[in-house]
């Protein structure tokens, strides 16, 4: 069967009813892709070195002759696979450019009766798209509070109501502080993370407040995007407040429970902050199994911490509300009362208007 050339606004709407296939090497798919993409490489990561090379200094007859003396003997082995993985024998395809990789796959598998569609520009349109995407000014709120105050909770609340909510914590695999790893699987790379997001923000509507909880510019070693970092510091900030006794109980619930040797770790990475007393002391009640007297040493320091980002953040673009004592239900319904009313319906994103 012949294969169809897909463009990036066509690509949105089939993949929701077809496999997405990566053509590219492993080591370029493992540094980004398209989410939800299956892997199946042309050639790998050593044969890419090879041709490429090759190319460069020999030029492109010799590459290619050299890409098909590498990866020929393996074309069954590849239609073998892909059969294996997908019967139904309807997939889209992309490679880095939408060129000799991916074109070279959709033959082999029109030769067994697949129906391609093959993302034209291939995953360097996707990116570019991603890398753009995530730099619009969309109309942000942010949800601030200091540690332990459940603003993730919160958030997820919020979307239950509704609401427009993005998880950065999520999408980073990572809880943002020293202890943000701890039972989470790996961080994507910076790029992935921005195509995760972009994702995610392209079913937004562009009219409505999104919702997104206070961060630093770097949640474990993902890097926020400039633009989209910006644009949290100047939006409005509804800053919640709690008791300490409050904030210790959902810290607990939280973390008490994790791995008593990644606990101790990661209060060690602290040490210069903490210092040596303090230090000594959180780690004691960690074996002891108290995580009122670890936690509350940690308080101590982040609260110091929290208090200089709130001082950079512009006084009247910030609302105080005090939830301590209210039930889960009482809080989201004041979160949604202080929010102002039209805030966001003068704020639009290019193209998805």
């Amino acid at each position: 069967m012949a294969e169809v050339t897909l463009s990036l606004d066509q690509f949105w709407t089939l993949r929701q009813q077809l496999p997405v296939v990566d053509a590219r090497s492993e080591g370029e798919f493992e540094q980004s892709h398209i989410p939800g993409a299956v892997n199946i490489p042309i050639l790998n990561n050593a044969e890419r070195i090879t041709v490429g090379t090759l190319y460069k200094t020999e030029g492109a007859e010799k590459a290619t002759l050299k890409g098909f003396e590498l990866v020929g003997p393996r074309f069954h082995l590849i239609q073998k696979e892909v059969l294996r993985l997908f019967p139904e024998k309807k997939l889209i395809l992309y490679c880095w450019r939408g060129g000799m990789r991916s074109q070279i796959l959709s033959w082999l598998l029109t030769q067994v009766g697949f129906e391609i569609f093959r993302l034209e520009g291939g995953y360097k349109t996707y990116r570019s798209f991603t890398f753009s995407w995530v730099r619009n000014p969309f109309p942000i709120l942010v949800l601030g509070g200091r540690t332990g105050a459940g603003k993730t909770v919160l958030l997820h609340q919020l979307k239950a109501r509704g609401g427009q909510v993005i998880d950065l914590e999520r999408l980073a695999n990572h809880k943002g502080s020293s202890f943000g790893a701890i039972g989470q699987a790996p961080q994507p790379t910076v790029e992935q993370f921005e195509n995760l997001l972009a994702e995610e923000l392209r079913g937004i509507n562009p009219h409505q407040a999104l919702w997104v909880e206070n961060e630093s510019r770097r949640i474990g070693h993902i890097v926020l995007p400039d633009a989209f970092y910006a644009r949290m510091t100047q939006s409005l900030r509804i800053e919640i407040e709690k008791s300490e006794e409050e904030r210790i109980a959902h810290i607990a619930r939280e973390y008490a429970h994790l791995d008593q040797e990644e606990l101790l770790a990661a209060v060690l990475r602290l040490h210069k902050r903490l210092g040596g007393d303090r230090t000594k002391q959180a780690q004691e009640a960690i074996r002891a199994g108290q995580p009122e007297i670890w936690i509350s040493i940690l308080l101590g320091y982040y609260d110091k911490t929290y208090e200089f980002d709130l001082q950079r953040h512009e006084p009247s673009k910030t609302i105080r509300l005090n939830l301590e004592g209210k039930s889960l239900g009482e809080q989201v319904d004041l979160l949604l009362q202080s929010k102002p009313k039209s805030y966001g319906t003068s704020d639009s994103v290019d193209g998805m208007e």
